[in-house]
């Protein structure tokens, strides 16, 4: 059985302030393509479909248009909500799509049952788990021990009864230990949403959502298909693409990549502004790019986003890079700042602020409130 693995379309969403209504159009007609060179018997939507809970008029329209493309070519097609998705409203006449082949997970209440599908080897079983947080398992299972991400998924897995002896496959969105990560992506800091991959040993494929670069956790069966498109400058070295994936008989599975060419790709270039204005520095590049131009004068230009989008009309961003700049940064990067957890960057706040340490009682209690403020908003 061929499947089609597509996950974080986030349609309707916004790059620093620009609507990527149009890329997404043209990525999905490129996807369109892709499934009918490749004939897959099922495609698998792997959650945050959209950009909002409550998503725009066009963002509706345009996945109204991609599913219509689907049914017409009579295929089986598979969605869950991510974190980003309101599961009500993406549930919204699921039961009546059902009749055209499109099955959407409903509100998670505490049971998830298989849709199953036949090839030559046999049945394969579909399990449709939506984001789900401790809490919400919590409600329909309250006799059970969840404390974490990883409880919460091992008992919403352990309910579904999966017969080992037939093909499973599962479609989540949540952040699995391991995964590499970018700035784009809605995870806590300090990883308090991990979900251990161990959770996930009876299922022939696991098509995850969530993380937004194409990557394997541990093995081929585990698997981020990534976004179609680059939603933020750490995506800018990303190579998307759709993940084809077949299932043969139990215990054989090929995983591979069909790859996606965007409308306009995702730059960072960075130089002197003399440079970057000389024609020598641009000329066989493509103009029309989304950029994030880093300018590395000491002293800044004047006007220079309006000055470099007579170059360049899709800039982004402007950022400078100098001595200036370094100098004021204090806590330090971005980067470093997504490695730590909220409790180190507390407590270095408030050392900054009273040029002393927290006491133990004190980092006790933050530690406390940082847990029940993320389980309130994870």
């Amino acid at each position: 059985m061929k499947l089609i693995h597509l996950s974080d379309l986030h349609i309707g969403k916004r790059v620093n302030e620009v609507s990527m209504i149009d890329d997404q159009a043209y990525i999905l007609e490129q996807i369109i393509r892709i499934i009918d060179e490749e004939q897959p018997q099922a495609v698998l939507i792997a959650g945050d479909v959209y950009d909002k809970s409550v998503p725009s008029a066009e963002a509706v329209t345009l996945l109204d248009d991609f599913l219509y493309s689907l049914t017409k070519r009579k295929l089986t097609v598979f969605i869950i909500s991510g974190n980003h998705d309101s599961p009500e409203r993406l549930a919204f006449g699921s039961r009546l799509m059902t009749g055209a082949g499109i099955h959407v997970s409903p509100v998670y209440d505490g049971t998830v049952s298989p849709i199953s599908l036949t090839d030559d080897h046999g049945i394969v079983n579909f399990y449709l788990l939506p984001f789900i947080k401790p809490a919400h398992v919590r409600h329909f299972h309250a006799d059970a021990a969840i404390e974490s991400y990883t409880d919460a998924c091992r008992v919403a897995v352990a309910q579904m009864q999966i017969d080992p002896g037939v093909r499973n496959v599962l479609l989540t969105h949540q952040f699995v230990t391991g995964a590499s990560r970018c700035e784009s992506e809605d995870i806590s800091v300090g990883g308090t949403d991990n979900v251990d991959a161990s959770v996930f040993d009876l299922f022939d494929y696991v098509a995850l959502g969530h993380i937004h670069g194409p990557q394997n956790i541990g093995s081929p069966r585990i698997r981020y298909c990534g976004t179609p498109l680059k939603y933020s400058f750490s995506e800018a070295d990303h190579c998307k693409s759709v993940t084809v994936v077949e299932l043969e008989e139990k215990g054989s599975l090929t995983v591979r990549t069909a790859a996606l060419t965007p409308r306009r790709d995702m730059r960072r270039i960075r130089g002197t502004y003399g440079a970057l204005t000389d024609k020598r520095s641009y000329e066989g590049t493509s103009l029309e790019d989304y950029l994030h131009i880093t300018l590395t004068d000491e002293e800044d230009v004047p006007e220079a986003m309006g000055r470099l989008r007579c170059i360049y009309p899709n800039i982004m961003k402007l950022s400078y890079d100098n001595a200036r700049t370094r100098s004021s940064q204090a806590i330090g990067s971005v980067e470093d700042i997504q490695r730590k957890s909220p409790l180190d960057l507390f407590r270095e706040l408030y050392e900054l602020q009273n040029n002393q340490p927290m006491s133990s009682v004190q980092e006790a209690y933050i530690q406390d409130l940082i847990e029940s403020i993320w389980e309130d908003a994870l």
